[in-house]
């Protein structure tokens, strides 16, 4: 147990020298946005009161509000709570595999968005803008069931990667916890000598720095069932008397820890802040300066006569206030010339560029032209394309990793009610692979360019079988309709399966049958109706 630990700290150490030379640049982003972000880069412990002295050196709030406008915006394209963002595929799978696959990524999908993911997501994808990466941290509830997502804050932890450009699989997490909660977490039994003593003493409140590591390991067993043989260990201990508090695993990497610009060389990475950070600076000592010369402007300094009458030095001079002078021409306002108005169209201009940097100009000014709901989809969908290629490497290593965590932590609640929560899958998916499909409104956009290819295709199609319907045969009608529903992500429960369709034709082609023979009958009665009708004239 000791090695275990000691190799941990060292571990540790190392680390913590790998990420030191980034810290001073996050800690700049995070001092022109949200300085509470900085809690834990360089050592520094910031309280509301010292985040409070940081927000007020903060002339221009831009950035701030286009940080959250951003994150926003990328929470509602990549993750929306109100529609299913993804789904689960094996490749040509029969109807009942494909109704067992959809049920299966509706539960999950409902029990993300029924847990904390959104709260905690928002403030993760927060910290990506101005940091460049966050670690999720995702597990089950063990009293209550359901899932528990957690976000960890980037200046407590320390990422690795087993592999060189890989993701990142391994998670140190410092952070001070109570007596109290320590005892309540790992027992009594667990704990060291002196947290114990402290909590028999009442003294409950006192801090204890605990370290928990997440990281592979190097030999584990395939299918185990033992907490100490998962592929990823969970070790947690105390930082100052290295006691082992406790020692299990997991079977999926529970963190997902994604990067928006991979930093060359280095497992961390930097956010769109740090790309704006120089216009942010330079808006920030605009903003102060042209604050300045709008108070020049307001309240000019004055030229004052010294003729041994008037005492510059003794004069207070403020609004309501009585000056006494020999004459009206002993004072008068000093006009600098100033030209207020060019610092507002600088503080314009830069503040448009911070806007575009974090991806908050998306949409036109609201007091522009009129346009209809269409032309603002179109909008819309024409910058998530554009935005589409910012997040390939956001996407792949959030959403792969977290669908991959709730499917496993789905799977083996499934398994423990008997198979009531999902039902008992097709026996035809053993030892299939699964991939994700997503169905966000940001992955449709970049779905668009096909469905309007068919569209254009049929309309020429269209016009060709006016001259020659033939011509219709080469193309597979129903099939278009699948792949254009399956493009649009369009809910799958809205189309019919094959038995159904089946059904359903066979249902009209006998309705058909019998309205024909109503009518070849109907037909021959009126025939008969009419020759002994004829027969009855002649005679």
């Amino acid at each position: 147990m000791a090695d275990l630990v000691q190799a941990c700290r060292k571990r540790l150490e190392s680390l913590k020298a790998d990420r030191q030379p980034h810290e001073s640049v996050w800690r700049d982003c995070a001092d022109y946005t949200f300085p509470a972000l900085a809690h834990g880069l360089q050592t520094t412990v910031i309280d509301a009161t010292d985040a409070q002295r940081r927000q007020v050196q903060i002339y221009d709030p831009t950035a701030g509000d286009s940080v959250n406008t951003g994150a926003a915006s990328i929470m509602g394209a990549m993750v929306p709570s109100n529609a299913q963002w993804y789904d689960y595929d094996v490749g040509s799978e029969t109807e009942d595999e494909r109704r067992w696959l959809d049920g299966a990524a509706r539960f999950g999908w409902e029990n993300i968005h029924s847990a904390n993911f959104d709260a905690e997501a928002m403030d993760c994808v927060v910290s990506a803008l101005v940091h460049g990466w966050f670690v999720l941290y995702c597990d089950e509830h063990q009293d209550e069931g359901g899932l528990y997502f957690e976000a960890w804050p980037v200046g407590e932890c320390w990422v690795a990667a087993s592999r060189a450009g890989g993701r990142i699989d391994t998670v140190y997490r410092e952070r001070d916890l109570t007596v109290g909660q320590v005892v309540a977490e790992y027992g009594l039994d667990s704990v060291s000598e002196g947290v114990r003593r402290k909590h028999e003493d009442g003294k409950i409140d006192e801090k204890v720095r605990t370290v928990h590591v997440i990281e592979p390991r190097a030999i584990h067993a395939v299918g185990a069932s033992m907490a100490r043989n998962l592929p990823w260990a969970s070790v947690h201990y105390e930082s100052a008397t290295n006691t082992l508090l406790r020692e299990s695993g997991y079977h999926e990497f529970p963190c997902m820890a994604p990067r928006w610009r991979r930093l060359p060389g280095s497992t961390y990475a930097t956010g769109p802040v740090a790309d704006a950070l120089p216009t942010v600076k330079a808006l920030n000592e605009a903003m102060r300066l042209t604050l300045l010369g709008a108070e020049t402007a307001i309240c000019p300094p004055l030229k004052v006569v010294d003729d041994g009458v008037i005492n510059a030095r003794n004069m207070r001079v403020g609004p309501r206030k009585i000056l006494t002078c020999a004459s009206v021409d002993s004072i008068e306002p000093l006009m600098t010339g100033a030209k207020v108005e060019i610092g507002f169209a600088t503080l314009e201009q830069l503040q448009g560029q911070v806007k575009k940097i974090l991806l908050a100009d998306q949409l036109p000014p609201a007091d522009g032209p009129v346009k209809t709901a269409y032309e603002w989809s179109v909008r819309v969908d024409q910058m998530r394309k554009i935005l589409g290629p910012l997040f390939a490497r956001f996407q792949a290593e959030f959403l792969q990793g977290l669908v991959e965590r709730v499917f496993g932590l789905t799977w083996r609640a499934n398994e423990r009610s008997g198979f009531q929560l999902l039902g008992r899958p097709p026996q035809s998916l053993a030892g299939r692979n699964f991939s994700v499909r997503y169905l966000s409104p940001l992955a449709r956009a970049q779905r668009l360019e096909d469905v309007a290819a068919m569209d254009r295709f049929e309309q020429t199609l269209a016009a060709e079988a006016a001259v020659d319907s033939s011509v219709l045969d080469v193309y597979d009608f129903e099939e278009a309709a699948r792949q254009r529903h399956r493009l649009l992500g369009v809910p799958q429960k809205t189309l019919r399966d094959q038995k159904a369709i089946d059904a359903r034709r066979k249902a009209q082609a006998q309705a058909q049958a019998q309205a024909q023979q109503q009518a070849v009958a109907s037909q021959g009665q009126m025939d008969m109706q009419s020759a002994m009708a004829q027969r009855l004239a002649q005679g």
